[in-house]
């Protein structure tokens, strides 16, 4: 009985940090308006000397496009060693284009773990291992990471004194365990942090009802808040809180990027606008009874298709023998 109720405990609480919503804001954005009163900007530096998935040993250098950078942006929990928020951010400044792609935490993974999926890589080795997963599927490799802890995203939409959004459905879902009320009806609504929280965390009602694809629903209904966060930390009034946001940031987020090379990301993020910053999903489709659970598996063909079009940091296109993408019959 104690360990069932550890297991529900365990999922609800990586129900809670499957957040999309702010994770690229923090370190575009937020450094962004930092950048309108710190001079401190440093161009990040790549190191290309890394071998691909071709299995080249040689300088990538030559290979990549310029001025086009990737970063790996995972919602952390609150120390269990998971996470389930897992996007990867394409930064194009001579296209001056932001590419965002979810990938579901139920992706299968070419692995030979009992539980395939990618969202078990931070348990078993950090960030640094599902950015080795993310580079397996991608072809190329994974320049910065960004880890932010799920209550900055309490923090930062209360900083900007909470944000209108249209609520996509009804929610009505109750979990008296965790003291956890979700209602509200589709529409219009002004959302404070904790409200904006339960907003993208719904995914089902009581009844069962709910979004029809559950978990893809709900990162379209995620990534939809996080374009209007956006908006309006990009406003004036945004920038005038750039003490609190610095502050959300220090506490809550950890990264591999100096905060000069925040600032720069953010500045050149800033000039390229909301209306360059596009949102897609990885493509595939979930499937039950694989490998004794249900997964997300994805399309070859329909990633490959993405990589290139959205992603892919290389001058010339990938192909399928460069993305190592687990399927089944």
């Amino acid at each position: 009985m104690a360990q069932k109720k550890r297991k529900k405990k365990s999922r609800r609480m990586r129900r809670e940090r499957r957040i999309v919503l702010f994770l690229v804001i923090v370190i575009f954005v937020l450094a962004g308006a930092i950048a309108v009163s710190n001079s401190l900007v440093k161009k990040p530096q790549i190191d290309t000397s890394l071998a691909n998935q071709t299995g080249s040993v040689q300088d990538e250098g030559s290979l990549r496009r310029e001025g086009v950078y990737n970063i790996l942006v995972c919602g952390t929990d609150d120390g269990n060693g998971g996470t389930d928020t897992i996007m990867l951010a394409s930064v194009d400044t001579e296209a001056k284009s932001v590419h965002v792609v979810s990938i579901p935490r139920d992706t299968l993974v070419n692995e030979d773990w009992t539980v395939k999926k990618i969202n078990s890589a931070f348990n078993r080795s950090g960030i640094e291992g599902v950015a080795e997963q993310v580079e397996k599927i991608m072809g190329f490799p994974v320049d910065f990471y960004v880890t932010v802890d799920l209550k900055a995203f309490i923090e930062l939409v209360d900083a900007i004194n909470g944000v209108d959004f249209e609520v996509p459905i009804d929610m009505n879902y109750d979990d008296p365990t965790q003291d956890l009320h979700i209602h509200f009806k589709a529409g219009m609504q002004h959302l404070d942090g904790q409200q904006a929280m339960e907003v993208v965390r719904f995914r089902h009602n009581n009844n069962g009802g709910g979004y029809p694809l559950q978990d893809l629903d709900r990162i379209k209904t995620q990534q939809a808040f996080m374009k209007v966060v956006a908006e309006k930390v990009f406003s004036l009034s945004g920038v005038m809180k750039i003490p609190e946001f610095a502050r959300i940031l220090a506490d809550n987020v950890k990264t591999d990027m100096q905060l000069g090379e925040m600032v720069w990301f953010g500045n050149k993020v800033l000039s390229i606008g909301m209306e360059n910053i596009q949102f897609t999903t990885l493509p595939g489709a979930a499937k039950n009874h694989v490998f004794g659970g249900s997964y997300y598996v994805l399309d070859p063909a329909a990633c490959l298709e993405l990589v290139n079009s959205g992603l892919n940091p290389y001058k010339e296109p990938l192909s399928l023998a460069d993305l190592d993408i687990k399927t089944v019959s």
